[in-house]
């Protein structure tokens, strides 16, 4: 005779499955620990090398560069998590930037409105791609590839030839991109804030968890009542933006803007992001890891520069990373879905 006692517990499941999650967080910790591990061991070895790596200017370089890269694989971030790509987001900075440059040439426009030009910008592009994906169900792929060209033959079309110099921007832009409070370059303050920002409404608010939520199982996330296409349509338009926002610090940071700027940027931007832990299928990962990403591949850049090695081995070692991060993330999920079915028999 069964009795109530003969019965496991009403939270066993949801035991099981935040076991389970646990066990997945864990893995990704540990692995953005190591991609800071890595970057600490870089840093010092290349200082051992050349201690000229490390003194004032060194670090401003370094974190100034960094910036952009870390931008872009913010908003990359969250739309990776949902199972997406967006490959566009090298040639919004670079519309972006020339736009952004052609409107305050000549003008007294300070860096507040080139930012905000700048993001309504990306935000419209990153509109038209998440329309695309979420509401004509085009493969995000195909959307954003096609997108790429499409915005980089806007910008050609824009220039037409020319090329946006310096000594035509505003004194006020310009500082942005070389000025500082307390030492620290307001470009990497400005990266700073948007990434814990996102991390924070990732974390805290329910929209962003949905984010992850739709990334892990999309049918489980329709079947919960999660508006898939609302978010994912949200989750492209803040690429764009933040994207937008990187083209006007690109503006402010080199003054002199050409047709095709951060051409090629979106590999390197989607390298960052699954390096530091953020799964090409979705549902795992965190900002911050993307931060480390591109943080490690953009001191590997510096450092190889340093120590005068062929820049080759830049693409070299970033394709190498990619492809173990991909690697690790298929074992992860492996060994997850085994832990699960091991446990779901038990």
């Amino acid at each position: 005779m069964t009795t109530a006692l003969d019965k496991p517990p009403a939270h066993a499941a949801p035991a099981r499955t935040g076991d389970a999650r646990t066990l997945v967080d864990a893995v990704f910790r540990a692995r953005e620990a190591a991609i800071g591990g890595a970057l600490v061991l870089l840093v010092l070895g290349t200082w051992i090398a050349n201690p000229a790596f490390l003194d004032s200017q060194g670090v401003k370089d370094l974190l100034l560069n960094a910036s952009i890269l870390v931008l872009l694989a913010v908003g990359q971030s969250v739309v990776v998590v949902t199972r997406n790509i967006d490959l566009s987001v090298g040639s919004v900075v670079g519309l972006t930037a020339f736009t952004c440059g052609d409107f305050v040439s000549g003008s007294s426009h300070g860096p507040v409105v080139t930012m905000l030009l700048g993001i309504a910008v990306g935000a419209l592009c990153g509109l038209v791609s998440g329309a695309l994906v979420s509401l004509g169900k085009v493969p995000a792929l195909v959307v954003t590839l096609g997108m790429l060209y499409v915005l980089q033959g806007v910008d050609y079309a824009l220039a037409e030839g020319g090329q946006i110099n310096a000594v035509n921007l505003p004194e006020a832009v310009l500082s942005l991109g070389s000025g500082s409070v307390l030492g620290i370059p307001y470009l990497p303050l400005i990266a700073a804030l948007v990434l814990a920002a996102t991390a924070y409404y990732l974390r805290t608010y329910r929209s962003g968890r949905e984010l992850y939520a739709i990334g892990s199982s999309p049918e489980a996330a329709r079947l919960a009542g999660i508006p898939i296409r609302r978010r994912v349509l949200a989750a492209y338009v803040f690429s764009g933006a933040v994207a937008g926002l990187a083209g006007a610090l690109w503006l402010a940071r080199f003054g002199t803007v050409v047709a095709g700027a951060a051409t090629g940027w979106e590999l390197t931007v989607v390298s960052a992001v699954v390096v530091g832990g953020v799964a090409i299928t979705g549902g795992t990962g965190s900002v911050w890891g993307a931060a480390l990403g591109a943080l490690l591949l953009t001191t590997i850049s510096g450092a190889l520069v340093v120590l005068k090695v062929d820049p080759f081995w830049e693409q070299a070692i970033t394709g190498a990373l990619l492809i173990l991060a991909i690697t690790a993330d298929r074992v992860v999920q492996v060994r997850t879905t085994n832990a699960l079915r091991k446990r779901s028999r038990r």
